[in-house]
């Protein structure tokens, strides 16, 4: 599988900061494939959203590289191609719909770089089809609810045809409902269409729906790998401040007390499935 974004010993901090102020990204090193569906977790300022800023030129390493499709970031001649390849969304989709038309909002970004009208109206409807949005069209943004907004400014990203998405945080302001109304798309995106996602989230569930969990802490990654083998970590991860998905901690309070049930669990079918096989073992052993 292609490297779509490759991270090199990233070091970065903010100049308001001071020099003597701790790196918010100190040796980062991070390769993230094409078609994958990355999750960043980690406290606030372990150095997540800041990492992900890097990924498409918003920010730019003070030591290290940062290479999109072999395309250095710092190379300003190069800044167009890699937004092209790496769309952002963020936590407030107010910040980034424009418009007072759901398709005009969309359309925004191709008018900008001049794409014909015929084919501008093809991706808007493409674009707004994919998120579930197309029936939305002609309605006005600010009557939409906060995970259909959500939805809308991720159809701009992906009207630009982006090999990549980077969301920073993009369920932190909406109700269980916009949450999974946006989760789902973003599965949507990855598994139908292909997009390489990076997640950033401070929700363990949703995180247990990616390929891959890298969690970050002061800067550093701490832990990389899938879903199970990540939360697996109950105690390094409450250790840094962070939660696990409620089964995995389910199933990690009853190993503490005798059970013997897998430490990998990570939905609630999954801990059902383990409770049932041990309950059914101490029947038989008192029976």
């Amino acid at each position: 599988m292609n490297t779509i974004i490759q991270a090199q010993d990233v070091h970065f901090r903010y100049e308001e900061a001071g020099q003597g102020s701790p790196l918010v990204l100190d040796g980062v090193s991070l390769e993230i494939r094409q078609g994958e569906f990355l999750a960043v977790l980690g406290h606030n300022g372990s150095g997540k959203s800041t990492l992900a800023k890097h990924f498409n030129a918003i920010l730019l390493p003070m030591g290290g590289k940062v290479y999109v499709k072999g395309m250095d970031t710092q190379d300003e001649e190069r800044l167009y191609d890699i937004r092209q390849q790496v769309g952002m969304v963020f936590q407030n989709p107010d910040n980034q719909i424009v418009a007072t038309i759901v398709e005009e909002d969309v359309a925004f970004g191709l008018e900008n770089i001049g794409v014909a009208p015929e084919e501008i109206r093809r991706r808007v409807d493409e674009a707004l089809k994919a998120v579930g949005m197309y029936e939305y069209r002609e309605h006005a943004p600010h009557q939409l609810s906060g995970g259909q907004k959500q939805r809308v400014a991720i159809a701009g990203v992906i009207a630009m045809r982006p090999d990549c998405i980077v969301m920073d945080e993009p369920t932190a302001m909406l109700d269980p409902r916009g949450r999974r109304e946006v989760l789902k798309t973003i599965r949507a995106l990855n598994k139908e269409f292909g997009i390489t996602v990076v997640l950033i989230t401070h929700y363990m569930d949703e995180a247990a729906q990616s390929d891959r969990v890298v969690v970050m802490n002061d800067g550093k990654i701490l832990l990389d790998g899938t879903p199970r083998e990540v939360f697996s970590h109950v105690a390094l991860l409450k250790q840094v401040g962070l939660d696990v998905p409620q089964a995995t901690e389910l199933c990690h309070q009853l190993r503490r007390q005798g059970w013997k049930v897998p430490d990998d669990v990570l939905t609630v079918e999954e801990c059902v499935t383990a409770l049932l096989k041990e309950l059914e073992v101490k029947h038989v052993r008192h029976s």
